[in-house]
């Protein structure tokens, strides 16, 4: 059975996956920030004897592999090495997704885990995986210094020739991290480099602000002739979204909106970041369909903070409350409101000619 990206992404709403490099600290910050906030931390290393138990030799070859002693293990050369690990960690995303799903319906989980740039843009937002990143060189001692892998440093050091073992784990290691190292770092991903400098705690708040753990977000319904609906106009005019904003503030300095057509504003550190609205016609000739969630911006720096799916909620609720069952949202992107509930019904056709994509969502 294949499942789809978008139905995979949906499923996983709630899982916000660190990540990165052997060393980086993802599962010092995982721990850490799972007793911080109360969230659960999956660790996938920990579950792989589970997963290896549920496999088999034909459908999990690699996850399968029996070597008699470290030298059969450290024996290989880099390029099996490299393949056999490759294909171990794709084996048991399988049984990681499927984990994920099934642990994350009722809230938030932290998975700490392999996820490459490739797969994370499958499987994830970006607002929801964090990247921790060493640059992968003499990773076997680092890796063996610390308390909790002792268990492989035992293994490594009961090698005939060590030190060759070592090197060629060094080498494994460096071919895989090299590349995606340097990836990482000119992604637009979060990530954050080591840095002994910089405590766990500072680490753990860093990264937490990436997933918007702390973040004092509110959003508020705008009314007509407010302080507030003089802030959300400045704020309106002001913003970068170029192409909306002087369509929207016209809208608000001449306040049409009729019935409970409204404007709902995201307020962060105490200035307005983001907005949306709920209205009865939009740029469509669809008099037939409404309501609509509309006009949904966030300012990039607050980008992440999962701002926009608060937005997006806020306006549900008060449609909801005002006796609508669905909602539509028109939109020239795809992949983005199917993480919010939203399923795509079909193409429709502005006033501009342009053609936009509407999609739909049972309250």
């Amino acid at each position: 059975m294949i499942f789809q990206d978008n139905i995979i992404k949906q499923y996983l709403k709630n899982v916000y996956f660190i990540t990165g490099t052997p060393c980086g600290g993802k599962t010092t910050v995982s721990r850490a920030l799972g007793k911080k906030y109360g969230i659960p931390v999956y660790d996938i290393d920990e579950r792989f004897e589970e997963h290896q138990r549920m496999s088999d030799p034909i459908s999990q070859p690699a996850m399968n592999k029996n070597f008699k002693d470290a030298d059969e293990f450290f024996g290989r050369s880099v390029e099996e090495y490299r393949a056999w690990l490759l294909q171990n960690t794709r084996e048991q995303l399988d049984f990681v997704l499927l984990d994920l799903i099934r642990l994350s319906q009722n809230g938030k989980i932290l998975c700490d885990c392999h996820l490459r740039l490739e797969q994370a843009a499958i499987f994830t937002d970006p607002s929801r995986v964090a990247f921790m990143i060493k640059k992968p060189e003499n990773l076997v001692d680092e890796y063996c210094n610390r308390a909790d892998h002792q268990g492989f440093s035992n293994f490594i050091h009961s090698a005939t020739d060590y030190e060759k073992a070592k090197a060629t784990c060094n080498e494994t290691l460096l071919s895989l991290n090299e590349k995606f190292y340097e990836d990482v770092k000119a992604s637009e991903y979060f990530w954050l480099e080591r840095d002994n400098a910089r405590s766990v705690d500072e680490t753990v708040a860093l990264v937490a602000k990436h997933f918007g753990f702390d973040a004092d977000i509110q959003i508020v319904r705008v009314s007509k002739d407010t302080p507030l609906a003089e802030e959300f106009l400045h704020f309106v005019e002001n913003c970068s979204w170029i192409e909306g904003r002087d369509h929207i503030a016209g809208l608000i300095r001449n306040w049409e909106f009729t019935d409970w057509e409204t404007m709902f504003a995201a307020v962060a550190d105490g200035k307005i970041v983001g907005m949306t609205s709920l209205l009865k016609t939009d740029y469509y000739p669809l008099p037939e369909i409404y309501p609509w969630v509309s006009c949904v911006f966030v300012e990039k720096e607050y980008r992440g903070n999962c701002i926009s799916g608060k937005l997006i909620a806020a306006a549900n609720e008060y449609a909801k409350s005002l006796g609508f069952e669905k909602t539509y949202i028109p939109t020239e992107f795809t992949g983005f409101y199917e993480k919010f509930g939203y399923t795509h019904v079909n193409d429709i056709v502005n006033y501009g000619g342009g053609v936009d994509h509407l999609y739909i969502k049972l309250l």
